[in-house]
């Protein structure tokens, strides 16, 4: 039989308790430090709320705040008296695209030629501006030059070309209702484009055919679209009225036969001039 000893029992069950202890004083500690580090974790979430909430008033002040433009109106209000309101003097300018005797394309008038730069003032405010002459129409027209994108230069040769191709070619006509088509092609002339005036024009064009109806309005479009298209023409080209005409009809095939007629008219005429000198003699 083996021997008991009391001692190493005691040891052992002494052991046990002060190992237990330890681990439940870990637990305590682990229990207090879990909770530490909620409580920290919690407060900097609150940290970072209060962080937004000061972001999101700093950007209302900041929009608050008067702009650039609105620094330039300022409103002084008293008790008995209405706010005055302080305006920009002078508009922002920007370069100067167009010289003065240069031919330009306004989109709603057509052709038109600047004769001066002027400076207006309109309700307290200095505005830059060009003078532009319409012949056709013999009236003067102003634009800002900050609104010089709205003008246009005239087209090149090249254009010019691709322009009486489209003159050439079939006319594109669609089964929709006139009024549709007529808001299509008012828009098209009011654009100012050359390429969309050519289409408006070979779409409008009856040529010498008499048996084809044309209504007013149908008519007054094309000879608005036409009228255009020639003073550019004129212009472009350096030529009489006459003979930009006689190039735009014969792209369209207009007025053919009384070309042809004319030459014979005029021998007709010289004829009997002729004939009527002689019986004068």
């Amino acid at each position: 039989m083996k021997k008991i000893n009391l001692k190493n029992i005691l040891k052992k069950t002494f052991k046990s308790k002060k190992i237990k202890k330890k681990s439940k004083a870990k637990t305590a500690k682990k229990k207090i430090s879990n909770k530490k580090i909620k409580i920290v974790n919690k407060q900097k979430k609150k940290n970072l709320k209060v962080k937004k909430i000061v972001k999101k008033i700093k950007e209302i002040k900041t929009s608050d705040k008067p702009s650039e433009k609105q620094e330039n109106i300022k409103v002084s209000r008293g008790p008995d008296q209405k706010p005055e309101i302080k305006k920009i003097k002078v508009q922002p300018s920007e370069k100067k695209i167009y010289k003065v005797k240069d031919y330009v394309v306004y989109p709603k008038h057509g052709v038109g030629q600047i004769t001066e730069f002027k400076k207006i003032n309109i309700g307290g405010i200095d505005v830059e501006t060009y003078v532009l002459k319409f012949e056709k129409d013999k009236a003067n027209g102003m634009v800002p030059v900050n609104k010089q994108s709205n003008l246009r230069p005239l087209a090149t040769i090249n254009q010019l070309n691709k322009c009486i191709s489209i003159l050439k070619s079939k006319p594109k006509i669609k089964r929709s209702m006139w009024s549709r088509r007529a808001q299509e092609y008012e828009a098209k002339i009011s654009s100012g484009k050359i390429y969309d005036l050519a289409e408006v024009v070979r779409d409008l064009n009856k040529g010498d055919d008499l048996m084809v109806d044309q209504s007013y309005s149908e008519r007054q479009l094309f000879e608005k679209a036409y009228e255009r298209i020639l003073m550019e023409f004129q212009i472009i080209l350096g030529a009489s009225l006459e003979d930009t005409q006689k190039k735009l009809d014969k792209a369209l095939k207009r007025n053919l036969e009384k070309q042809a007629l004319k030459p014979v008219v005029e021998k007709v005429q010289t004829a009997q001039t002729e004939e009527l000198t002689e019986t004068i003699e």
